[in-house]
């Protein structure tokens, strides 16, 4: 399972590198459905290539990032200044008497006025770092993929709900970010050969049972802890990796446009830490083929699928 990624999210670079349209409408939907108060989820790095606008859409792009980051800014200054508000009376109450709820409200306090202000500081920065491209499941990310018979760099959600699924299916099954390999003939079976897609990735994160990572069994008494482990290939390298994706539509709701990440049995590097999925990367003379499923049978898919890219995998603890 890729619980989360490193995406690269630079539109009109992703755009030049395979002749895809930008699906401007769609990233401006979105963005103004974030600032009317939808749960939508972006990365920073996605928000950068609005930073300076080429047409009047754009233009709105900027303006509703900008709306939205002023009011998260607002919140977090108001926040921050009654947290100080509440250390200063917890600590005036502590030189009276000690307590147990004043040294609680010491600690609480102090834990949020540092969470704000770093808050407030990650979101003036001007220069983006790599975990600005980090996305998780949930998260909206630019995919490439065949949209109304064109190749259009496009946002979809990172966790896939089926066409006629309930809304809340999301709740009840959160694993649909990953479509397993073996079971694209079975529940992914309606956009497997369909629906397909690519994400750009050069690296991505695993949660690890620790006694697996260790090569042990648990001791006595011991209850299973995850690590989360960064995988990076190695020479570094983009990744195409393959995704299905599909259209959602209900009564009064706003379309869901969202994916999954195909996964497989892990090369021997990636097994060794105890992990037993892992991404599949197309290698880039298959990817045109992946984009256009409807040109081949399901056999080309599964053999594009098992003639990928084989980088080795070097992998770190993750802070």
């Amino acid at each position: 399972m890729c619980y989360s990624a490193l995406v690269r999210q630079d539109l009109h670079e992703i755009a030049r590198r395979f002749g895809a349209e930008i699906a401007y409408e769609m990233f401006a939907q979105l963005f103004r459905r974030r600032l009317d108060g939808d749960d939508i989820r972006m990365a920073r790095a996605l928000e950068q290539n609005f930073l300076h606008p080429r047409s009047e859409l754009e233009r709105q792009i900027k303006a509703d990032i900008e709306a939205y980051r002023a009011r998260r800014m607002a919140q977090w200054e108001t926040d921050l200044f009654t947290q100080k508000k509440r250390l200063v009376e917890a600590q005036r109450s502590l030189s009276v008497r000690e307590t147990r709820k004043a040294r609680e409200e010491v600690r609480i306090a102090t834990k949020k006025i540092e969470a704000n202000r770093t808050r407030l500081s990650d979101e003036r920065r001007t220069t983006l770092n790599e975990e600005d491209t980090r996305i998780f499941p949930l998260t909206h990310v630019p995919i490439i993929a065949n949209l109304e018979g064109r190749l259009q760099v496009a946002p979809m959600r990172y966790t896939c709900r089926l066409a006629g699924k309930p809304a809340s299916y999301d709740a009840s099954f959160p694993g649909t970010y990953i479509a397993r390999r073996d079971s694209l003939g079975g529940f992914w079976a309606d956009v497997f050969g369909r629906r397909h897609a690519i994400m750009i990735i050069n690296g991505f994160f695993e949660n690890v049972p620790r006694h697996l990572y260790e090569h042990r069994a648990l001791a006595p008494g011991e209850r299973a802890a995850n690590i989360v482990l960064q995988f990076n290939p190695r020479p570094a390298t983009d990744m195409y990796v393959a995704c299905v994706w599909d259209h959602w539509t209900a009564p009064a709701a706003a379309d869901l446009w969202s994916f999954a990440a195909v996964s497989d049995d892990p090369p021997p590097e990636i097994a060794a830490t105890g992990h037993q999925r892992c991404l599949i990367p197309l290698k880039e003379q298959n990817v045109a083929e992946w984009l256009a499923p409807q040109r081949v049978g399901r056999e080309r898919l599964q053999a594009i699928l098992g003639d990928r890219e084989a980088p080795y995998f070097e992998h770190r603890i993750a802070a």
